[in-house]
Formats: structure tokens, C-alpha cells, sequence
């Protein structure tokens, strides 16, 4: 017997403009999602090719090549036309240009009109989420995120996928959930093949996007160095531990972690190279020196800056991050790779479930076996 399931009325309706700011293929792919959903869309990108290759063919040509986009979907590279009448802001830049960004619109942003980050990571010089940075150069709005496993491309081509919509719940939202802005802009962006889901737990859904990103560059230097499934699920696993436990230092909830924003995004981020953070990692792992990966070519890799600003905001609030440290530690550190993770595997034995409160003593660091069959 399948019990009944309780929906509430829907009482506000889809937010009818939506400006997006990023032509990349991650912005591209969410003005795409929200067109097809019924939205007026605007997108805001740099590149005068870009907007041309949008409103004349259709495609974004350079980001995701051979994919047709909505013929509704218009594409500008004046920044105050895209934010004209909006009703609501995705802001799709890399996590080192959102300050700038935040503080270019400040003044075209109509006050109370909801900005949605659809970026991930942690501001280096401050170590505030990509929520703090925004609100502070734009106090006058709401501001939340869009969050989950989501390959750009994929979410483009229509498969299904899930996303978390994310924003604090003020005392009103929380009377009329139906009215608050991630309600309205869960519904904005829903359609059959893009499923929204609403949280209130901003912190927690931030914080799954940020460290995803280094567990993930991890998972890639093990595979690069030749070691198979069993280690990928150990740092998965215990990786989605360290975003529970950074999460919760923040006030943000350790069930949200095991969400779309955290659980999702970290296995989809760790199991394949479509990611430029796996990838990255990989390519270090296999030997290859940093300014020779991706041929070279200067990729942005959000998990690289985020490694720092991660253990960072980690040892402020004093909570201790093995892999992510390790990862640190290779990218920025010079440590050799092999005898990095060779001292993470022979840390001491603690118990699982924290509420043991039990640490041992590990047998294995009298040998400091390295990883590839050396010894440290």
C-alpha cells in the first residue's frame, strides 16, 4: 500500500524573466533548461561570437558544440539589457570572478529580486561561500544557489537530471514555503527532464559544491597513478565525511550532505573525467607536470583554488580535512604524490561513527610503505 503523499497548493507562480549571467557551458546549458521551461530568458555573455552563433544559429558553438538550444533563448553582451525586468538572476561565473560580477550588477539589480549562484567553491582571502560574497555586494537581495551532480553538456542534451535550489528561509518563507524565492525559482527551472528539488540549508549545499571539487582532483591522482575502485569509494566515502563535518561547523546540516548537493555531486564528480577536476587529478597522478596537462592548454579548475581556500576556512574553524589536506598538499605543497597518500592510509585508526571517540595507534606507520611498492 503506497502511502499518500501531501503536496501543497501551489500559490505563487514561476518567476516569468530570467536573466542569465555566465555564456559559458554551464550558464548556456541553464538559460537552455530554464527556455524550456516556458521562461523569457536572457543571456548575458562577453563573447560578441558567442551571442551571434545564440540568436542567429542557435548554438553556443564554443562551449557546447553540436547541441541545438531553444530558438526562444535570446543571448546579449549588454549586461544591462540581460538584467532589464528581470524577475530573477542565475550569476554562472567562475568562483573567482563572482565578487566582481556581484558588485558589476549591484546597481542594475532591481532590490528584493532573487540572484541564484550556479558556481561552487570558497572565496580565497576571505574563506566566505560564494552566498557571503554575493551579499555583501548585493545586500539588497535574496541569494541562494543551484547546486547537484550536473554535467553541463548532459543537462543541455535533455538527459535527466537533478538539481537542489537553495536559499535561506526567512519567517514569512517559512509560513508560505510556496512563496519563497527557491520555491518560485524551483518552479521556474522545472521540466521534464530537469528535476528541482528546494532546500533551506544555504550553508550545506555550499559546502557540498566547494569540497566535492578536491575529493574530487583526489580521486583523479589515484586513478592516474594506476589504483582501482576500491580506493575511488574509500575517498569518496570518507571524503562526503569531511564535507559533513565542515558543513555542520558552519550551521549547516550533515542530512543536506547527503543530498544532491553533496552525495550526488561528489560521485559524479569523482567517476568520471568529464570533469576537469578528475581529470586534472589524473593527469597528475600519470606524471604529467601541471603546466603540461590538458596539453597545456590554461584550464580553469575550480578544486585547484579550492584547495586552499578549503583547508583554510578548515583550519579557522578547526576541523580536521585528511584528503582534502593531502590534496593541499600535493597541488600546492610540492609534496610527492605517492608518499602523500601513503601517510594518509596510514594515519591513525579511528572509529566511524565519531560518537565512539576511539584512536589507535596505526601499525602500518613503522613500515611507511609508499604507495607504488617503495618505502617512504
Amino acid at each position: 500500500m503506497t502511502a499518500d503523499i501531501k503536496v501543497l497548493p501551489t500559490q505563487e507562480q514561476p518567476y516569468a524573466r530570467l536573466a542569465v549571467i555566465g555564456g559559458g557551458a554551464w550558464g548556456t546549458a541553464l538559460a537552455s533548461v530554464a527556455a524550456k521551461a516556458g521562461r523569457d530568458v536572457r543571456l548575458f555573455a562577453r563573447d560578441a561570437e558567442t551571442v551571434a552563433g545564440i540568436n542567429a544559429r542557435h548554438v553556443n558553438a564554443k562551449y557546447l558544440p553540436g547541441i541545438d538550444l531553444p530558438p526562444t533563448l535570446e543571448a546579449t553582451d549588454d549586461i544591462e539589457a540581460a538584467l532589464t525586468g528581470a524577475d530573477a538572476v542565475l550569476l554562472v561565473v567562475p568562483s573567482g570572478a563572482v565578487r566582481s560580477m556581484a558588485a558589476r550588477i549591484s546597481g542594475l539589480v532591481k532590490d528584493g529580486t532573487p540572484v541564484a549562484i550556479c558556481t561552487k567553491g570558497i572565496e580565497q582571502r576571505t574563506g566566505y561561500l560564494m552566498s557571503q560574497v554575493v551579499a555583501e555586494e548585493l545586500p539588497h537581495v535574496p541569494v541562494g544557489t543551484i547546486s547537484g551532480p550536473t554535467f553541463a553538456r548532459e543537462t543541455a542534451l535533455g538527459h535527466p537530471t537533478a538539481a537542489t535550489v537553495a536559499f535561506e528561509f526567512s519567517h514569512r518563507d517559512r509560513l508560505e514555503p510556496s512563496h519563497s524565492p527557491a520555491a518560485r525559482l524551483a518552479l521556474s527551472m522545472s521540466t521534464g527532464f530537469f528535476k528541482t528539488y528546494i532546500s533551506d540549508d544555504l550553508v550545506g549545499v555550499e559546502i557540498g559544491g566547494a569540497v566535492k571539487n578536491v575529493v574530487a582532483i583526489g580521486c583523479g591522482m589515484m586513478t592516474g597513478a594506476g589504483f582501482a575502485e576500491n580506493t575511488r569509494a574509500a575517498l569518496i566515502t570518507r571524503g562526503l565525511d569531511e564535507m559533513k563535518v565542515l558543513a555542520e561547523a558552519l550551521g549547516g546540516r550533515r542530512e543536506t550532505v547527503t543530498g544532491l548537493a553533496g552525495t550526488g555531486d561528489l560521485t559524479l564528480t569523482c567517476s568520471s573525467q568529464t570533469s576537469r577536476n578528475m581529470s586534472l587529478g589524473v593527469q597528475l597522478g600519470q606524471g604529467i607536470a601541471r603546466d603540461q596537462c590538458f596539453d597545456g592548454a590554461p584550464v580553469v579548475v575550480e578544486g585547484e583554488a579550492n584547495a586552499r581556500s578549503v583547508i583554510d576556512l578548515a583550519k579557522r574553524v578547526k576541523v580536521a580535512m585528511p584528503i582534502c589536506e593531502t590534496v593541499f598538499a600535493i597541488l600546492h605543497e610540492g609534496r610527492d604524490l605517492n608518499e602523500a597518500f601513503a601517510d594518509l592510509w596510514t594515519q591513525p585508526i579511528s572509529a566511524e561513527p565519531r560518537a565512539m571517540d576511539l584512536t589507535l595507534n596505526n601499525p602500518a606507520q613503522k613500515s611507511m610503505t609508499r604507495l607504488d611498492g617503495g618505502v617512504a
